[in-house]
């Protein structure tokens, strides 16, 4: 099938374009032409009305939506619920998140992503497993009994995936800089989280393969003066990614300002950290013996604690424009070509 899409303001990743049309051939983009040059034979036509077309978002951290939590039911279904929840805000493409479990879960968790790549469910890009090689100085809405070290049968488990990106938050300072060069020589994407990790230690895991940092500032060792801790190596670092859920809640509008400029531009990425009630009417939900309460765009356990976010990706966009005075085209690269690159998927994702 030959379609054409036209009378619309282009993103292409690196800039907006006016006058031009998108020609699509089956399920791939094959070319930007001038409307006047739009071949005959595209005769299926999309007219957008002057509305902006972008490439999709790409989320690397969604915990769950439309109603359904990833861990609660690891399955192909699931996955499909969630990526059809996230796809009305945008996101085409995402890692079905892990929050900390136990073993079985998590295999029971790979094989699904695997199956639903194969079975070509839209958007699922791979796994992160956030957890359970964790610090329970830092553990959020984890339980601590969950926590592991990686041992050789976790090694084996967290490198499992057959198709797909794998990503993997891990508290460095509870395993060894060889581990993390193990993990990152399989191909594992590994990022610092929920970790009391000291500057130097982290450091150390940046030179063994780290490669970036989960939801940065929140469970994690802070910058004070003296102690840089893993949020100051973070942000000193120039090759690193970090992810930063902007919801106002999680981080204040002006520290995450603060950040991105911090960063050299294209290593800040915009994530949800969304639970079970993105894309749903859902205002409280169970997760892991917990009560959760939706309010005031935040997901709450009763004492008030934070328990991931109600945020979309198109809700990010928006608050990375008005906290740290973005241009749409840079707040729509830190959603869409920047988690492309952090993904290794830059030649097939991120750009029109």
């Amino acid at each position: 099938m030959k379609r054409v899409l036209s009378n619309c303001c282009i993103f292409d990743g690196d800039q907006m374009h006016s006058g031009l049309a998108v020609l699509l051939e089956g399920d791939r983009v094959s070319a930007l032409v001038p409307e006047s040059d739009v071949p005959d034979s595209f005769t299926d036509k999309f007219d957008l009305e002057g509305h902006i077309l972008a490439p999709g978002l790409i989320d690397i951290q969604v915990n769950g939506g439309g109603g359904v939590m990833f861990n609660d039911a690891p399955s192909v279904e699931t996955i499909r619920v969630i990526g059809e929840a996230h796809l009305r805000y945008g996101t085409t493409g995402f890692l079905p998140t892990l929050i900390s479990t136990d073993s079985a879960t998590m295999a029971k968790a790979i094989v699904a992503v695997d199956e639903a790549i194969a079975d070509g469910v839209p958007g699922v890009l791979g796994i992160h497993l956030e957890g359970p090689h964790l610090n329970s100085a830092r553990r959020g809405i984890h339980h601590a009994s969950r926590f592991s070290q990686i041992d050789e049968s976790a090694f084996e488990l967290l490198t499992s995936l057959q198709g797909g990106c794998t990503l993997l938050t891990i508290a460095p300072e509870c395993t060894s800089p060889e581990m993390i060069s193990r993990l990152t020589g399989q191909g594992v994407r590994v990022f610092g989280g929920h970790s009391d990790a000291s500057y130097d230690q982290t450091r150390e895991a940046l030179a063994a393969g780290l490669q970036g940092f989960t939801h940065l500032f929140n469970a994690m060792s802070q910058m004070e003066s003296r102690k840089p801790g893993m949020v100051g190596a973070a942000l000193e670092d120039a090759g690193s990614w970090c992810g930063l859920i902007a919801d106002g809640q999680h981080i204040h509008p002006t520290v995450f300002s603060v950040a991105v400029a911090a960063k050299p531009r294209g290593y800040s990425l915009l994530v949800t950290d969304a639970m079970a009630s993105v894309g749903s009417t859902k205002r409280t939900f169970n997760f892991d013996g917990m009560e959760i309460h939706v309010a005031d765009g935040s997901c709450r356990l009763a004492s008030g604690a934070l328990a991931g976010s109600d945020l979309d990706m198109l809700k990010a966009v928006r608050n990375a424009m008005h906290f740290a005075r973005l241009e749409l085209t840079e707040a729509l690269r830190m959603a869409s070509v920047y988690p492309a690159h952090a993904l290794g998927l830059e030649d097939q994702l991120g750009y029109i």
